[in-house]
């Protein structure tokens, strides 16, 4: 029977919970034990698909089409599980599931309450993450979004209070992170927040086996530890330091220097072997030592949150590795370029030009005036989902002369629509979960670079989508604009193009689909690798 961690935040909200977990499952993998993990949401929304970047943060996509919690991301680059539509619940899921189930009778004619109708449906999602096709699974992992205190949260904390009672309290173990701020008049780390939230969450009843102190750039003192001990009855060794630490992927082991694995595994009363973090430290340690450079434009519009586009942060920093160089990525708002800023004023000094995925019509034509500029002075070029249907639209406008060439996303009524609806598309009206989602096949065509990049035949990627290739305008951009296709999905009676690329430039290919998901720290996703590549050998050319 599998065990389960509930992994908690209190305090303040993006304390690390996600970080945290996906730490705490790359440990106990490397103790030979098989995890599956979840992130449970308190918003009303049922997925985040239709919720704004600024607000949230990116959408994270699994092979199965589910749309995601960004913590997913943190999830899969840490971890080996198996991630699915399973692992992210909403309150808007539970409560739409339950209604469902109401209108067709399934409760007998008897009231609908959150308790006993909401918590058993938050525990069935617990339950599923373990069983049927994941029944080897020794420990799930679950996070739980927010904080003790918020209304919204409630409902889980109830759930998972009561999960302890019907799984044995031997094979649950609660984890709670909380902030100790730093005051600055005082000269110290502060606990009384964290003593707060901890009697917060054994007034529900739940008592934590481990407390995750996040002290910013401080250390967890003997004094401040001694005292949480004291206060929140948890033991000494049960008290792990999570300071801010650099890279973040060195997270994972101050917590093993700390044996948060261990003290863990001694509350579900587990005995395994040996962690073998080899691997890992050897990512860490390269990300410290890495001896060159590369400086990378991200041309988009949600420049203000980092959070918005945090899988292709991520992947650039595993391409790093692969190329033994750190890679600096500058976001530039691509909106400048519509009102006077020429791109060779602000990309001129960087090595590589990414244009990355986005919805809606703002700073669309400042990212055709930046593909031309690419692709004329031809720097190396690597757009993801919008950023290829972008790159198709600038070679139809200036290359193919058709100057009001353009997706029928931007301009519904344009004469020349090189980028359509799918047809799939035609006729939805909801927003959510509508898109084409998931893993798609793609062949790959000999003697390109993206063949060359993979190095196999077929590859299946993640997408997330609208609006597709027209390929009525194959041909022509084939035969006047030097367009290349590399990547295509057999789709009925047409293929679907998935990659483009261009023959004569040192590195230019853009993608449909969206690369970043799969990237890990030991796995580079293979465009972002050689995208970087060919922009560092550019940066060497240069001097």
């Amino acid at each position: 029977m599998a065990k389960y961690v509930f992994v908690t935040g209190g305090v303040v909200s993006s304390v690390g919970k996600g970080v945290c977990a996906a730490s705490l499952g790359l440990l106990l993998e490397a103790r030979g034990l098989k995890i599956a993990i979840m992130k449970m949401d308190p918003y009303i929304n049922v997925d985040p698909g239709t919720m704004n970047p600024f607000e949230h943060g990116e959408v994270f996509v699994t092979d199965d089409g589910a749309e995601t919690d960004l913590d997913l991301g943190h999830y899969q680059r840490f971890t080996h599980a198996n991630l699915s539509r399973k692992s992210n619940v909403t309150t808007g899921g539970i409560y739409n599931a339950v209604i469902q189930k109401e209108r067709r009778g399934e409760y007998l004619g008897k009231t609908v309450q959150v308790i006993p109708h909401i918590t058993d449906e938050i525990k069935a999602r617990i339950r599923a993450l373990t069983t049927e096709a994941d029944k080897d699974v020794d420990i799930a992992i679950i996070e739980i979004g927010g904080t003790v205190g918020d209304i919204e949260s409630q409902p889980f904390l109830e759930a998972i209070r009561q999960f302890r009672l019907d799984m044995g309290r031997e094979n649950v173990c609660y984890v709670h992170v909380t902030l100790l701020p730093y005051i600055a008049a005082a000269g110290e780390l502060k606990t009384k927040p964290t003593q707060h939230s901890v009697r917060a969450l054994r007034d529900i009843g739940i008592h934590p086996n481990v407390i995750v102190c996040r002290t910013g750039a401080k250390k967890l003192g003997a004094e401040q530890r001694a005292k949480i001990a004291m206060f929140c009855d948890v033991p000494d060794d049960a008290i792990i330091s999570a300071e801010d630490i650099s890279p973040l992927y060195a997270i994972p082991l101050n917590f093993k220097r700390q044996a948060l694995d261990t003290t863990i595994l001694n509350a579900l009363q587990m005995e395994v072997g040996d962690s073998d973090l080899t691997e890992w430290e050897a990512v860490v340690e390269k990300l410290k030592t890495l001896n060159e450079e590369v400086r990378i434009a991200a041309v988009g519009k949600y420049i203000a949150h980092d959070d918005a586009y945090k899988s292709i942060n991520e992947a650039f920093t595993h391409a790093g590795i692969a190329n033994n160089c750190k890679v600096v990525l500058e976001w530039v708002d691509s909106e400048q370029f519509e009102n006077g800023v020429t791109p060779e004023e602000k990309l001129a000094d960087f090595d590589g030009v990414l244009i990355g995925p986005g919805f809606g019509t703002r700073g669309v034509e400042g990212k055709i005036k930046t593909m031309q500029y690419v692709r004329e002075q031809k720097k190396p070029f690597f757009g993801i989902c919008l950023g290829m249907q972008i790159a198709v639209i600038e070679m139809a406008r200036n290359c193919l002369g058709l100057p009001q060439a353009s997706s029928t996303e931007f301009t519904p009524d344009t004469p020349d629509p090189v980028i359509s609806l799918l047809s799939e598309q035609r006729g939805i009206q909801d927003m959510g979960g509508t898109m084409r989602l998931g893993a798609y096949k793609c062949g790959l065509k000999e003697g390109t670079k993206a063949r060359a990049a993979y190095g196999v035949d077929v590859i299946h990627e993640r997408h997330r989508h609208r609006y597709e290739f027209n390929n009525a305008y194959l041909d022509q951009l084939e035969q006047k604009a030097g367009l290349v296709v590399s990547g295509l999905h057999p789709k009925g009676d047409h293929n679907l193009v998935e990659i483009i690329e261009l023959a004569d430039h040192p590195w230019f290919c853009a993608s449909q689909f969206h690369p970043e998901f799969k990237s890990t720290p030991l796995v580079p996703q293979p465009l972002f690798r050689d995208f970087v590549k060919a922009a560092l050998q550019g940066a060497r050319n240069r001097g």
